[in-house]
């Protein structure tokens, strides 16, 4: 059977989620984190959230709080001792190589079955993405790792399919996630229920958990529908279902224009409709910032697919704080280069440091931790099992470390900033 499909960068996609709603008066706080949860004897009233730049923490008071944590889930019905939040979530993690198009012969993907799970070869613009696997995690969840076990089972499940083998020379990048599958007791992870449910442990807190990328909408509408009865009259009708993302609005029109766009920007077609792909009418602010600067049309070093301007446009519009989050979620060089970024690492500080103010000291932090981030990824992808495979991948130092950053939050109690 031969159907079609469509195709998203995940990461991009909840960047461009979360300026959307921006743009409508939500308040979007990056790199923090929920650290306690405050309460009125029995009810839940705010929550305390801690920057994770600065160490500073600071208190937000809600008449619902609405915690969507993923693996996370758990933690947040024990801030308020739940002994029985109605549901329980075990992470299940699932491996993905990407290699060169070069590799693989043909040009439709692939859906494939495997004792365990099934197997899913896609075509990536110049790349294959290969995956996935379906396994118990038990480990740190921040940086769920791939063992070499992990990549050999990829490596033999594919290959039963194909004409010339993939092999590990082939493989540019390696990444990781984990599904949040409610659980019972004792079941395999492939057998969990990927299904949702919303459940309120306390008075004021409702928690949503399950699920899949797919399914988001109807798990909002599911959650949010459950608060709005709570808060009455308050709530207005939702018109979500109504309202394009960003760069979302007059896509069709752009696209059919593109060689001429491109012409208009002196800029090639194709790089015209790579932006397109990825920013959608947004594509527009990107060229502006070349227009602006016209060097910023160079690729980015080792990154011949990436515009310098998209790493400039993850700074100034996309919240990108640190050199990985351009590398490994604005882009996906981190994935999509043999060397996993690490060529293009100085050069991508250098365009970030225009907009950030990053002195040479922070470049080369960045840098550093980047480079440390890379190393621990290929040690932890050459460890025999998930024990030893996550001890090497937390060798690498956090670069959110409030000793070294300074993000500006207020310091609760000083009145100046962090």
């Amino acid at each position: 059977i031969r159907y079609y499909d469509g195709q998203v960068d995940d990461a991009r996609y909840v960047a461009t989620m979360a300026r959307t709603a921006a743009s409508l008066g939500a308040a979007i706080v990056p790199s923090a984190r929920v650290v306690g949860l405050l309460r009125d004897a029995r009810e839940v009233t705010g929550a305390v959230v801690r920057d994770e730049e600065s160490g500073a923490e600071l208190t937000v008071a809600a008449r619902t709080v609405v915690a969507a944590t993923g693996v996370w889930s758990n933690e947040i019905s024990a801030m308020v001792g739940a002994t029985r939040p109605g549901l329980r979530v075990r992470a299940s993690k699932g491996v993905h190589l990407v290699v060169p198009r070069s590799a693989i012969t043909g040009e439709a993907g692939l859906i494939l079955r495997t004792p365990s799970s099934v197997l899913f070869v896609l075509p990536w613009g110049g790349h294959w993405i290969i995956g996935t696997t379906d396994t118990d995690w038990t480990l740190d969840r921040a940086h769920p790792a791939a063992s070499s076990r992990d990549i050999a089972y990829l490596l033999e499940q594919v290959n039963h399919w194909l004409d010339r083998p993939v092999s590990t020379v082939d493989i540019e990048g390696v990444y990781a996630g984990l599904r949040p599958l409610l659980s019972g007791e004792d079941e395999e992870t492939s057998k969990l229920s990927r299904e949702h449910a919303v459940v309120e442990p306390m008075l004021g807190l409702m928690l949503i958990a399950g699920g899949k990328y797919t399914t988001y909408r109807v798990m909002a509408a599911d959650v949010i529908d459950r608060a709005a009865r709570r808060l009455g009259s308050r709530v207005p009708r939702s018109h979500t279902d109504e309202l394009p993302l960003l760069g979302a609005d007059g896509y069709r029109p752009m696209w059919m224009d593109r060689a001429d766009l491109a012409r208009r920007h002196g800029v090639a077609a194709g790089v015209v409709e790579h932006l397109l792909e990825r920013y959608g009418t947004l594509t527009l602010e990107v060229l502006d910032l070349v227009a602006n600067r016209p060097e910023l049309a160079r690729p980015v070093d080792g990154a011949p697919e990436y515009l310098g301007a998209e790493i400039v446009y993850a700074a100034s519009h996309e919240g990108a704080l640190h050199l990985e989050d351009a590398l490994t979620r604005r882009t996906r060089i981190s994935i999509e280069t043999e060397h996993r970024g690490a060529v293009s690492a100085r050069h991508a500080a250098e365009l970030m440091a225009s907009v950030l103010g990053w002195d040479k000291a922070t470049r080369d932090r960045e840098v550093e931790h980047y480079l440390a981030r890379v190393a621990a990824e290929r040690e932890s992808q050459r460890m025999p099992d998930d024990l030893t495979a996550d001890a090497a991948r937390l060798g690498a130092p956090e670069v959110r470390s409030p000793a070294t950053v300074n993000s500006g939050w207020p310091v609760p109690g000083t009145g100046r900033a962090g």
